[in-house]
């Protein structure tokens, strides 16, 4: 990855939905937390100040939400690779993405359980379904 990328962050997207194995968690929707960290360059659109320019923090962010809500994954890993998928298709500018997916109180004594993955665009990734 270049080190002429900057970062955007999204913290703590609190999303409900289905994700799981267990048979509750197949019908309950639950909160699913998101962390995620785009690297794009940043300086066209703060030469410009055009939002043209930018990636769009609040599109991204509102693909993943309708995603998260629509989709029923069973595995968390699942849902964060088809979530970094999302982000590349949404922006080619996006040169790489990190994301976290959690489940806060899915195991018992701890805050949360969660994926964490890092990919870079072009980087050869499996089909998703």
């Amino acid at each position: 990855m270049s080190t002429a990328l900057d970062r955007i962050t999204v913290r703590d997207l609190l999303v409900r939905g289905i994700v799981g194995v267990n048979p509750d968690e197949r019908t309950n929707r639950q909160d699913i937390l998101i962390n995620f960290s785009l690297w794009v360059d940043t300086r066209p659109a703060g030469q410009s100040d055009n939002i043209d320019e930018a990636v769009n923090y609040s599109t991204v962010t509102k693909a993943v939400v309708k995603h998260v809500e629509a989709g029923q994954p069973l595995l968390v890993e699942r849902l964060v690779a088809e979530l970094v998928k999302l982000v590349f298709d949404l922006d080619e500018r996006v040169q790489a993405v990190e994301m976290t997916v959690e489940k806060p109180r899915a195991v018992r004594f701890a805050r949360a359980v969660g994926v964490t993955i890092y990919r870079e665009r072009g980087q050869t990734q499996h089909q998703l379904v």
